[in-house]
């Protein structure tokens, strides 16, 4: 990777590398009217704006695929956005991983779950490409140097396992490989330029965009203004829009400031906004999907999701007022953060409830039972009255449910939700105990943009595509429709970068 820098460090803080600010834009940046005789300060093939998993996969596609020149733009000071604070689970179907480990799963079954999670209003065209193309996308990380582990997971609304994660178990563990591919095939990679506008030429094509070099967040005033061309096209992989609280409020009222999202700080729609502006299509804005794996008790994504994702399948979610189980702890994300927030007290206040785990099992990946405990967003309790004392539980029906389990456990069903028992078989609950609380986040927007299966931008005036314009990831709306499945995110953003690249190198 060809990469302007004065420095290069790890992030400690998401695992991310961090690539330096200062940027060799040296002329006096142009007007961006829609003109051919548009001055500009750089000129590349193809520019990706985002530094996630769409951008870089499309950045690296395009280099395999014989592009000269490609640029990635991040308004951060760091690199991978969302991707490096991810669990770093990713659902793939039919993948060798899985046919080692006997699991039968294809991109078919994949797409039925997720048109199930969708609640009809899902793209089912997209969906089927993202998930034939997941083996490529997954081989692409691992050529990168990604690792995984020997396991896959089957997290809430899926049928089958199909969940791999990196040993890293964060996103990080993908993005900081692929940030290596790029160095290696020359790709620049520049950070704090802050994208502002499309630019467009006489005959309607986006030719280029507007940018803020040496882009402060927290200091928006300052910054050098820069035009920068593409002569091929433009793909925008600029995440959602969670942390921009007047645009989530105008889609939802209730997402209030109160509402705390677990999104990077740069998730706050520039992309989203100026496409609109440029004609693009919206779709589903007001579906914005919280987590139902988050703890009230850390801020931003924090270490539940990870420690949660992994013990749903043989734990329990108790109400605090009942001591009973609520809902099925594998079903999809809208449901289960639908039931989660039901909880509350006598006067309606939040009782945000818990999640009971035999130690046993919760042990079984350490490494998120430790982080929990140590941030102090977990404990450990020897008995059941010590759970009950601890969060004033009735202990009379907590026994009675957790007997109730056990026996679920030993006949293979749930006669309670209708839990997949497929992932509990042995693991009856017993002390001692770990226990995580619950209450969801603000976590992935539904809405975006519209694409279509090569990635091309939707004009909302014609149907058609925008020329020059691509997209995916999360600005790329009505994937999902309703509710996107846990673990999916990772591989529609992979899959809509390297379409992208392949439609741009072929036009």
């Amino acid at each position: 990777m060809t990469t302007d820098t004065t420095k290069r460090t790890t992030l400690k803080a998401l695992g991310a590398l961090s690539l330096g600010a200062t940027l060799p834009f040296t002329s006096q940046a142009a007007s961006c009217s829609a003109t051919d005789s548009t001055r500009w300060d750089a000129s590349y093939d193809i520019i990706c704006v985002g530094s996630g998993f769409t951008g870089l996969a499309a950045a690296i596609e395009a280099k395999r695929r014989g592009a000269q020149s490609v640029l990635v733009i991040e308004k951060m000071p760091y690199c991978g956005g969302n991707g490096v604070i991810n669990a770093g689970q990713a659902c793939f179907a039919n993948t060798p991983l899985q046919n080692k480990l006997g699991i039968e799963d294809s991109a078919e079954l994949m797409v039925s779950d997720q048109l199930k999670a969708g609640r009809g209003i899902a793209d089912r065209a997209l969906l089927e490409h993202n998930a034939k193309l997941g083996p490529y996308a997954f081989q692409m990380t691992k050529e990168c140097g990604a690792v995984y582990l020997d396991f896959c997971q089957q997290p809430g609304g899926h049928s089958a396992p199909r969940s791999h994660q990196v040993v890293e178990r964060s996103g990080a563990g993908i993005i900081r490989p692929m940030l290596a591919e790029c160095e290696k095939q020359g790709i620049i990679v520049k950070t704090r330029v802050k994208f502002d506008d499309l630019v467009f030429n006489e005959q309607g094509r986006v030719s280029g965009i507007r940018v803020m070099e040496g882009h402060y967040h927290d200091r928006p005033g300052l910054g050098k203004p820069a035009t920068l061309q593409a002569t091929k096209g433009v793909v925008m992989a600029t995440g959602g829009f969670t942390q921009n609280i007047r645009l989530r409020m105008a889609q939802d009222p209730t997402l209030t400031e109160e509402v705390v999202s677990t999104n990077a700080p740069g998730a706050t729609g520039d992309g989203l906004i100026a496409m609109m502006k440029g004609g693009a299509n919206p779709v589903h804005l007001a579906h914005i999907q919280s987590g139902p794996w988050a703890s009230p008790d850390e801020g931003g994504f924090g270490y539940a999701p990870n420690y949660a994702i992994f013990n749903f399948p043989h734990s329990i979610a108790i109400d605090l007022m009942t001591g009973r189980r609520f809902m099925s702890e594998l079903a999809d994300r809208k449901t289960r953060a639908d039931a989660e927030l039901q909880r509350r007290d006598a006067d309606g206040n939040p009782l945000p409830a818990i999640l009971l785990t035999a130690k046993a099992h919760s042990s079984q990946n350490q490494h998120s039972l430790d982080n929990v405990l140590e941030a102090k967003v977990g404990w450990e309790f020897d008995s059941l009255e010590a759970v009950a004392s601890h969060f004033n539980i009735p202990l009379a029906p907590l026994k009675a449910q957790v007997k109730e389990w056990n026996d679920y456990v030993t006949q293979g069903k749930d006669a309670q939700f209708g839990k997949p028992m497929n992932l509990t078989q042995g693991k009856q609950m017993s002390a001692p105990y770990s226990v995580i609380r619950l209450w969801p986040k603000v976590h992935y927007c539904m809405g975006g943009v519209q694409i279509n299966t090569q990635a091309e931008v939707i004009a909302a005036a014609t149907g058609a595509p925008i020329p020059g314009l691509y997209a995916g990831g999360e600005v790329a709306g009505g994937v999902h429709g309703v509710s996107r499945l846990g673990g999916c995110s990772i591989p529609d953003c992979l899959a809509m970068g390297i379409t992208a690249a392949r439609s741009i190198m072929k036009a």
